[in-house]
C-alpha cells in the first residue's frame, strides 16, 4: 500500500498516461465546498425533503435529528480526511475501500458508487423536470412534458460537464449564494416575527428523540449530507490537495449540519412546535412556501419556487462531476474503457467521461418518459432512496477501512482518529442504515419498489466483487495494480 500512498495516478493506462498532469486545476477550498454544498441542494432539501421528514416521523425534533447527523459526520470526517493524506487517489469511497479492505471489497465499493450517483444524476434531474414544468405552467398557463424540460437540463450539464471544471464551480457557486439567501431572508423573518407562538428550542432538546419515529428523522437528516464526501473526489484538481481536501470536508459538514440546523428549526418555530408535523402531512409541498408567504411576502414565495429549479439543477450538476471523476479513476486503473481516462487536452478535463454519463442519464429519463412512469413517484423515490442507502452503506464501510489501513500499516498516529473515531463512526451509521432498510419501503414508496432497488444495489455491489475475481484469475497484473 506504500506504493499507492505516493501516487496520484498509480495503475494508469498507457494510453491515458500522459495527459494525467492537464486535470491538475488548483481548485481552492471555497471552491470545492461550494460544488459538495450545492450537491445537498438546500433550497430543494429544505422546501420538499424536510417537510416530508416532519411528516413521516411524526416529531418536531428534525432541527435536533440534523444537529445529530453533523456530530456523526464530524466524527466520520476524522478518519475520512487522514485517510486523504495516504491514499492520494481522487477514488474517495473506491480508494479508502480498497486501501483499507482490500481490492476486491474496493472494487466493490466503486461499482456502488458509481450506481448510486448515476441513480442520484438521473433520479434529481427528473426533479428539475418536474419543477420547470409546474413553474412554466403557473405563469404561462402553456402545458409541457416534465421529460423535455428534463432532457433540456442534462443538456445544459453536458455541456458543463464536458468543459473546466472551473465553469462548473462557477456557475454551482452563484445558485448555492442566491438560494442560501431566499433561505436565511425567510429564516430571519420567522425569527424576527417571533415565530407562530414565539421562539424556543423546544426543537433541539434531547427529550425530541422519544418523539415519534426518530429512526426516520435520522434518515431524512443524514440524506440532507449525501455528497458531502466528494471534496475527496476532486483531490486531482485540487490545490495542495493534502491540505485542501480535509478543510473542504470539515467546512462543507460544518456549513450543512448548521445552516439546516438553524434553517428547519426555524421553520418548526414558524409553522409552530405542536403543529408543525399536522401542517407537513396536509401540505407536504406547500408548507415552507406557505411560511415565506406568511413571514416574508407573497413575491418571495414565488421567487423561491423558481429558484428551486435552479437549486435541483445545481444538485444535478455537482452528481454528474462527481459521476464523472468515478468513472475517470477506474478508467485510469484499468477496469473500465480507457477512452474513459483521457484528459481534453484544451478543456483539461476528463471530457470524454462526462460524455458518458451525460449520455447514461438521458437514456434513464428516455426509458422513464416511454414506459410512461411517475417521474416522481418511480424516478424520484427510487432512485433518490436506493442511492442514499448505498452511500450510507459506503460511509460504514470507508470506517471499517481507516481501522484495517492503519492497523496493517503499523504508523503512528492518533488512536482517536485511527480507531476510535472510525469504530464509533461505523456504529452510527451501521444504525441507520438498519433504520434505512427497516423503513426502506416508505423511503422508495412502495414494498415491491423496495425489493427491486434493494436487489439492483446489491447486484451493482456484487458486479464489482465479481469483476475483481475475473481480473484476478485471468488478468493478474491487472489486478495487483488496483
Amino acid at each position: 500500500m506504500s506504493g499507492l500512498s505516493k501516487t496520484e495516478h498509480g495503475g494508469a493506462p498507457d494510453g491515458a498516461a500522459g495527459s494525467a498532469s492537464l486535470l491538475d486545476r488548483g481548485l481552492g477550498v471555497s471552491q470545492i465546498v461550494f460544488m459538495v454544498v450545492a450537491a445537498a441542494a438546500p433550497l430543494g432539501l429544505v422546501i420538499g425533503g424536510v417537510p416530508l421528514g416532519l411528516a413521516v416521523s411524526d416529531s418536531p425534533g428534525m432541527p435536533l435529528f440534523f444537529a445529530l447527523a453533523t456530530v456523526l459526520l464530524l466524527v466520520f470526517a476524522f478518519g475520512f480526511t487522514l485517510m486523504a493524506g495516504r491514499v492520494r487517489e481522487a477514488g474517495a469511497f473506491y480508494a479508502y475501500v480498497r486501501a483499507g479492505l482490500g481490492r476486491i471489497p474496493g472494487l466493490s465499493a466503486a461499482t456502488l458508487a458509481l450506481f448510486s450517483y448515476t441513480l442520484l444524476l438521473a433520479g434529481v434531474n427528473a426533479y428539475v423536470g418536474v419543477a420547470t414544468r409546474n413553474v412554466v405552467e403557473r405563469y404561462t398557463a402553456v402545458a409541457s412534458p416534465w421529460w423535455l424540460w428534463a432532457l433540456v437540463s442534462l443538456g445544459v450539464i453536458a455541456f458543463l460537464g464536458y468543459r473546466d471544471i472551473e465553469l462548473s464551480a462557477k456557475v454551482l457557486s452563484a445558485v448555492l449564494v442566491l438560494e442560501s439567501l431566499l433561505l436565511l431572508v425567510m429564516d430571519f423573518g420567522i425569527v424576527g416575527h417571533g415565530g407562530a407562538h414565539g421562539l424556543t428550542a423546544e426543537p433541539l432538546s434531547p427529550s425530541m428523540v422519544g418523539n415519534g419515529s426518530p429512526g426516520l428523522g435520522m434518515m431524512f437528516a443524514v440524506f440532507g449530507f449525501i455528497g458531502f464526501e466528494a471534496t475527496a473526489v476532486f483531490r486531482n484538481e485540487a490545490k495542495d490537495p493534502d491540505t485542501t481536501i480535509p478543510r473542504a470536508t470539515y467546512v462543507a459538514i460544518l456549513i450543512i449540519g448548521v445552516f439546516y440546523s438553524f434553517t428547519v428549526w426555524a421553520v418548526v418555530v414558524g409553522a409552530g412546535v405542536d403543529t408543525v408535523t399536522g401542517a407537513a402531512k396536509a401540505d407536504p409541498e406547500g408548507l415552507v412556501l406557505s411560511l415565506a408567504r406568511s413571514y416574508v411576502g407573497p413575491a418571495w414565495a414565488d421567487l423561491m419556487q423558481v429558484l428551486l429549479i435552479s437549486s435541483q439543477f445545481a444538485c444535478v450538476l455537482a452528481f454528474h462531476n462527481v459521476v464523472t471523476r468515478y468513472q475517470f479513476v477506474l478508467a485510469r486503473s484499468g477496469v473500465l474503457p480507457a477512452a474513459l481516462g483521457v484528459v481534453h487536452s484544451r478543456h483539461r478535463a476528463p471530457s470524454a467521461s462526462s460524455a458518458v454519463a451525460s449520455a447514461l442519464a438521458f437514456a434513464l429519463t428516455l426509458v422513464v418518459a416511454a414506459l410512461r412512469l411517475d417521474p416522481i413517484g418511480d424516478l424520484y423515490a427510487w432512485f433518490s432512496g436506493a442511492a442514499t442507502l448505498g452511500i450510507v452503506l459506503l460511509m460504514a464501510a470507508t470506517s471499517l477501512a481507516v481501522i484495517g489501513f492503519f492497523r496493517r500499516a503499523g504508523e503512528r498516529q492518533s488512536v482517536w482518529r485511527t480507531a476510535v473515531a472510525p469504530a464509533v463512526a461505523f456504529l452510527g451509521l451501521a444504525g441507520v442504515v438498519c433504520m434505512m432498510a427497516v423503513n426502506f419501503p416508505l423511503l422508495v414508496g412502495t414494498v415491491d419498489g423496495a425489493l427491486v432497488i434493494g436487489g439492483l444495489i446489491a447486484l451493482s455491489a456484487a458486479a464489482g466483487a465479481v469483476q475483481a475475481l475475473v481480473l484476478r484469475a485471468r488478468r493478474p497484473a491487472l489486478f495487483q495494480r488496483l
